[in-house]
C-alpha cells in the first residue's frame, strides 16, 4: 500500500489519475478480429474460439439439452441465492418504470414522451478468471422488465466447449434462452454485425477485459450502441475513527481480487484507523485464495490521510469512483455531498459485495472516472424516449409568430414558411 498523508490539493490530480495503457497495438489487433468476423461470420468466430478459448465448436448456440443439464450441476443453495438476487434486482428496477405525462406548454400545444424498449440487445458475460453469473442477472433482468424483444447472450466456453452451468442457470432464471458460446472480441463482433447464427443487436452491454472493452468502443463508432465506456473495476472507501477496520479491509480486498489492474483507494480521516485498516488488510490478505492477484493490486493502491470528512468527500468526488463506501459515523448525511460515483454504500454494514450480488442495485457501473458523466446500467439503459407534440389551430396562434421569427433570424426560410402558411390558414 502507498500511504499519503495530508496531500495538498495541488497533488490531487496525481492521486486520482488512473494508469494509462498504450493501446495502439491493442487497437490494431481488435480491429483485425472485428473485420474478420464482419466478413466471414460464423467461420471466423469458430476459428477465434479455437485460437483463444481452445474450444472446437460445431454449433455456437447453447442447446436446450445443455440448459437442462446445467440445472442439475448447480447446487440448490446457489439456485436459491440466484432466485433471491433476481427478485431484489427485479423489484428495484421495476420501480424505475417511466410514467408519461402530457404537458400543455402553451394553449393548444401539447407535448409528451413515450418510453420504448430497445428491440434487440446483446449481453456479454465474462467467463475467464471468474465466471460472472451475477452479471447475467444484472443485465438480463432490466432487459426483460423493459420489454426488449430479443436478448442475445454471449459467454466464452471452456476447452471442452461447455459454458459454466451457473451462468446458464442465471440465464434461465432471468428468462434468457438465446445463448452463444462465444467470448472476447469475436463475441462483440458477432453481436455488432450479426452472423449466420448470432442475430445483430442494437446495443451491447457488459464488462470484459481490455480487448472486450476496446472492441465495444470500436463497434460503437459506426455499428451499435454500448452501455458505457469502462476501464478496470475500482472502489473508494471513506473511513473515520468509527469504522470497523476489519470490514474496511475486507471491502478493499474484495475489490483487489478482481484483477491486478483493479483500483483501490482508501481515504481516512484518522491515522489510527488508517494504520488499523492497513494491518487488517495484510492479515486478511494471507487467507485469500486469490492472494497473488490481490497482492499485486495493493502495490499500486493508495491509502490517503486527510483532515476531515468534507475533505475526504471532495477528494472522492474528484476521483469519481465506480464504488464508494462511506464507513463513517453519519454516512447518510455525508452522502448528500456525493456528486460523482457509480454506486454508494452507506454505513459499516453496506459492503460492496451486497450491491455486486443481491441488494437489488445494478453492478454494471462507470469506471475510470466516467462517473462524472455516466450512470450505471438501469431500466432507462434499455429504453429510448420518443417525444410527441400535438398542435391545434389555437396552438399555431400561440407559438407561430415566435417560430417564424426564430427561423427567419437563423436564415432558414423553409422552416419559417412551414409555420407561416399555417398561421395564414388559421387567421380569421
Amino acid at each position: 500500500m502507498n500511504i499519503i498523508k495530508y496531500p495538498a490539493r495541488a497533488e490531487w490530480g496525481d492521486l486520482v489519475k488512473r494508469p494509462q495503457l498504450d493501446v495502439s497495438q491493442l487497437n490494431a489487433v481488435v480491429a483485425e478480429v472485428l473485420a474478420h468476423v464482419k466478413e466471414h461470420g460464423d467461420a471466423a468466430v469458430k476459428g477465434y474460439e479455437q485460437q483463444f478459448d481452445h474450444a472446437v465448436l460445431q454449433d455456437l448456440a447453447v442447446s436446450k439439452a445443455e440448459m437442462d443439464a446445467a440445472e442439475t450441476l448447480v447446487s440448490s443453495e446457489l439456485k436459491e441465492a440466484l432466485a433471491l438476487a433476481h427478485r431484489n434486482i427485479a423489484k428495484f428496477h421495476r420501480a424505475q418504470q417511466f410514467e408519461s405525462t402530457k404537458v400543455e406548454t402553451s394553449r393548444g400545444v401539447t407535448c409528451w414522451q413515450k418510453s420504448v424498449p430497445i428491440e434487440k440487445v446483446g449481453l456479454y458475460i465474462p467467463g475467464g478468471t471468474a465466471p460472472l453469473f451475477s452479471t447475467v442477472l444484472m443485465l438480463a433482468t432490466p432487459a426483460k422488465i423493459a420489454g426488449c424483444k430479443e436478448i442475445v447472450l454471449c459467454t466464452p466456453p471452456d476447452s471442452h466447449v461447455r459454458v459454466n452451468p451457473a451462468i446458464l442457470m442465471a440465464a434461465k432464471i432471468a428468462g434468457v434462452d438465446k445463448i452463444f458460446k462465444i467470448g472476447g472480441v469475436q463475441a462483440i463482433g458477432a453481436m455488432a454485425y450479426g452472423t449466420e447464427s448470432v442475430p445483430k443487436v442494437y446495443k451491447i452491454f457488459g464488462p470484459g477485459n481490455q480487448y472486450v472493452m476496446t472492441a465495444k468502443q470500436q463497434v460503437s463508432l459506426h455499428d451499435v450502441a454500448i452501455d458505457m465506456p469502462a476501464g478496470p473495476s475500482e472502489v473508494c472507501v471513506i473511513a473515520d475513527d468509527t469504522c470497523n477496520p476489519a470490514y474496511v479491509a475486507a471491502d478493499l480486498l474484495s475489490q483487489a481480487e478482481h484483477g491486478t489492474d483493479s483500483q483501490v483507494l482508501l481515504i481516512a480521516t484518522s491515522e489510527e484507523a488508517l494504520l488499523a485498516i492497513e494491518s487488517e488488510t495484510d492479515k486478511q490478505l494471507q487467507r485469500l485464495p486469490r492472494k497473488d492477484m490481490a497482492e499485486k493490486t495493493l502495490t499500486h493502491s493508495r491509502f490517503v490521510l486527510v483532515h476531515d470528512t468534507d475533505e475526504a468527500m471532495a477528494l472522492s468526488n474528484a476521483y469519481a469512483p465506480e464504488h464508494l463506501i462511506l464507513a463513517v459515523e453519519d454516512a447518510e448525511n455525508l452522502s448528500k455531498q456525493v456528486t460523482n460515483a457509480g454506486s454508494v454504500f452507506l454505513g459499516n454494514y453496506a459492503c460492496e459485495s451486497a450491491g455486486d450480488y443481491a441488494s437489488g442495485t445494478n453492478h454494471t457501473l462507470p469506471t475510470h472516472g466516467h462517473a462524472t458523466a455516466y450512470s450505471g446500467v438501469n431500466l432507462d439503459s434499455y429504453n429510448r424516449k420518443i417525444t410527441f407534440q400535438h398542435l391545434t389551430r389555437e396552438g399555431v396562434r400561440s407559438i407561430g409568430k415566435a417560430v417564424v421569427c426564430m427561423a427567419e433570424n437563423e436564415q432558414l426560410e423553409a422552416h419559417a414558411n412551414a409555420m407561416r402558411i399555417r398561421i395564414n390558414d388559421t387567421n380569421p
